[in-house]
């Protein structure tokens, strides 16, 4: 029992960063998508005060352009939105286009990086 007690106090004590990276270990690795990370990370900035409520709390990330590997972009947007190959596809070739609306800061971040190594071009608004 004390161990379970330590473990649910590390839990609470992750920060929003950490909070994120537990997510998609969990998603890569297990292939499990925990949906009480998004409310953990999308809670997280309201904690910081007054400086994160000036802050812009959602984002949209927009695929600008598939850029040199078309192929690994639309299996990385695939993977990234739960789309079917042709919805992805779609996504791709219709660049600019947006690949998920309304996710937080970190979430955004994450997706970016993620398209720009696979070779996209991508914004963040």
């Amino acid at each position: 029992m004390a161990d379970l007690k330590n473990f649910a106090e590390q839990l609470v004590n992750l920060t929003v960063k950490e909070v994120n990276e537990l997510a998609q270990i969990l998603k890569e690795e297990y292939g499990i998508e925990p949906a009480a990370a998004a409310v953990a990370v999308a809670a997280g900035p309201v904690a910081g005060g007054a400086e994160a409520a000036a802050e812009k709390t959602e984002f949209d990330v927009i695929l600008k352009s598939a850029g040199a590997n078309k192929l690994a972009v639309v299996k990385l947007v695939k993977d990234l939105t739960g789309l079917g190959l042709k919805e992805a596809k779609e996504v791709v070739d219709g660049a600019p286009s947006k690949v998920k609306e309304g996710v937080s800061k970190e979430e955004a971040e994450g997706l970016k990086k993620s398209l720009e190594e696979a070779g996209a071009e991508v914004e963040l608004k």
